[in-house]
């Protein structure tokens, strides 16, 4: 099962009024196992970028202006998702400006049928916690220190590890029959189970006697009587 986390950066927070892409961020998930393989571009805007947008991710429009518009790059995008499950924080944002710029470059936008939102999974699992991407890292234990402004790939990176906690975590992914079979080992690679040889438990003649001289020192003790006394 193959799904793709995704991740957009933006000159601002409205597509309808002029806001474009300047990163896009993608890595690969299969069998709930990070696979290595990834897309990140940055886009120019083709338009200023507000200061506020920079001090959020750092991408000024002078550095911008070196990489292609997204329609040059929409191709190569499309074919890394291919037609598999999207993973998004917050999708009706990053979907709303993905689809904005596929429809400005005369190509079908996204089905959002296709779309996880983890951000409205964690509102359900979490009701009344903060479900910010820091705030779920910090509940699920995963480091976010290199995450000093947001980035697509980095934040992609750390959405993985927090779609797989949201989702039953890592063990739902190991592979038990991966692997040589340890030594010894039946069907399935679970290790035959060695039968034991019993342990001696009677007393020795010491420790018998032993006994009976301490029973001996309690007066009218229990172990002594006689049935029905």
């Amino acid at each position: 099962m193959r799904e793709v986390i995704v991740d957009t950066e933006t000159t601002g927070l409205d597509p309808r009024r002029g806001d474009r892409i300047v990163e896009i961020g993608c890595v690969e998930l299969n069998n709930r196992g990070l696979t290595g393989r990834h897309f990140q571009t940055y886009v120019n805007p083709e338009r200023d970028v507000p200061e506020e947008a920079v001090r959020v991710h750092g991408l000024t429009q002078e550095f911008l202006a070196g990489y292609p518009p997204f329609a040059a790059i929409a191709a190569e995008f499309l074919a890394f998702i291919g037609d598999d499950t999207l993973v998004i924080h917050n999708a009706p944002f990053d979907m709303g400006f993905l689809n904005a710029e596929l429809e400005r470059a005369g190509l079908p936008v996204l089905d959002a049928g296709r779309v996880t939102d983890t951000l409205a999974m964690a509102r359900t699992r979490f009701p009344g916690s903060p479900a910010s991407l820091d705030a779920l890292c910090k509940r699920f234990g995963i480091d976010n220190s290199n995450r000093k402004q947001h980035g697509a790939l980095l934040d992609s990176e750390l959405l993985a590890e927090v779609y797989l906690e949201l989702t039953g975590g890592r063990q739902q992914g190991l592979e038990l029959s991966a692997g040589p079979a340890a030594p010894g080992a039946g069907p399935g690679g679970v290790r035959a189970r060695q039968p034991r040889a019993p342990r001696p438990h009677a007393p020795t003649a010491a420790e018998q006697a032993a006994h009976d001289a301490f029973l001996g020192q309690i007066p009218n003790a229990i172990w002594l009587r006689k049935p029905g006394r």
